[in-house]
């Protein structure tokens, strides 16, 4: 008997394998990787359950093949995605960027590791936040997920494959390695109750030769090879019917302003941030991913001491969670920022927030590891006396 698309049910389930089956779950159909820790549990499991279900999962000779085979599939009309982790996401970023001037749907997921180069592979870290955002060159909107457990790397790859599907962009899921290879119950909702989104195509019957597939801020039908229609795909500067303009200034202008404008009109859709007790809060602790989750705990436990301790934790942590974590956070004495990194995201929430609250960077006393609740309990009574 044929295996299901979605296991539907409750799980006890690794975050990674998770990830896949949310994108099984998604309607994903073709999966194209390197291994690489902490990820490659993603394309082991994926290995055996496309085949299951119809779809096909191939083992590429690296990173950048195995982003460029996820374009070309996307272009037949496969809902598409890779795993990696750092170093596979920078030897992508070029094709990531072709995926985005060339508005091809598809999904990244990128369990993260220590870093820099090859870094310590069973070492999370957070250290791809500002890769995620301007890893290639050029201007452009990006769209990055930061699931906090293994509930949310299913739920949020759902996600994921849905805004690529609607906004025809790459979109990443940002994990920790922690997250990736935690195993935690998860439950697995029946597949009527899974909102699955479908990309926008040309109408039948449409003039092939008269397609519009490119540059339109409420974005446009995308021509599928093999169907047809017209579909002149290149990442250099085109037209709304794909055709190139490396020459005019204008031409550019309206390239860039329009792929980017097709994300931040939708900028209130896609962001997402979890907050609590953040109402009458001294104090808030800012994280995102497992230092998000770590976050909300200690806040908990501060609360429960009769501090006055909210936390906040971006789900889409690009774009950038500015506006929300202004009003969350706007009436503290001091927001403590905790990443596993040195401060990546600090710059951007100083931008959001710092002219009315002082923004600290908190990072863990060891590069790797969670922070110690002690630790942050300290910092926050040194505040608040």
């Amino acid at each position: 008997m044929a295996e299901p698309a979605v296991r539907t049910g409750r799980h006890f389930m690794q975050g990674n394998v998770a990830c896949a089956e949310g994108a099984l779950a998604a309607g994903c159909r073709f999966f194209a990787g390197y291994p690489i820790t902490p990820a490659t549990e993603i394309a082991e499991h994926l290995a055996r359950r496309l085949p299951e279900v119809g779809g096909i999962c191939v083992q590429m000779e690296d990173e950048i093949s195995s982003i460029g085979s996820v374009i070309g599939a996307a272009w037949t009309g496969a809902k598409a995605m890779t795993a990696t982790s750092g170093p596979g996401m920078s030897l992508m970023q070029e094709n990531i960027g072709y995926a985005v001037a060339t508005e091809t749907p598809c999904v990244i997921v990128d369990v993260q590791r220590g870093g820099p180069s090859t870094g310590i592979p069973a070492v999370p870290s957070q250290g791809d936040m500002v890769q995620a955002r301007h890893g290639s060159h050029g201007d452009y909107q990006s769209v990055a997920l930061a699931p906090c457990s293994a509930q949310e790397m299913f739920d949020l790859t759902v996600r994921a494959f849905n805004i690529a599907e609607q906004l025809r962009v790459p979109v990443y899921l940002l994990a920790d390695a922690a997250v990736g290879h935690m195993r935690e119950v998860i439950h697995i909702p029946s597949e009527d109750r899974i909102a699955r989104a479908e990309r926008r195509l040309p109408e039948a019957g449409a003039d092939p030769f008269a397609i519009r597939g490119f540059l339109d801020e409420e974005v446009a039908p995308m021509p599928i090879f093999g169907c047809g229609h017209q579909a002149h795909v290149t990442g250099s500067c085109h037209d709304e019917r794909g055709m190139r303009n490396v020459v005019d200034a204008e031409a550019i202008d309206h390239f860039v302003r329009t792929l980017a404008a097709k994300v931040l009109k939708r900028r209130g859709e896609l962001v997402e941030v979890e907050a609590e007790g953040t109402e009458d809060a001294e104090v808030v602790l800012v994280g995102y991913g497992i230092v998000g989750r770590a976050a909300r705990a200690i806040a908990r436990q501060a609360r429960e001491g009769g501090l006055r301790v909210g936390s906040a934790r971006p789900l889409t942590v690009w774009p950038f969670a500015d506006r929300e974590l202004e009003e969350l956070c706007g009436r503290a004495r001091r927001v403590l920022l905790m990443e596993n990194n040195l401060g990546q995201m600090l710059p951007y929430v100083r931008a959001a927030i710092g002219s009315r609250v002082e923004v600290e960077a908190l990072p863990p006393q060891v590069l790797g590891t969670l922070h110690r609740p002690s630790a942050v309990l300290d910092k926050i009574k040194e505040v608040l006396r």
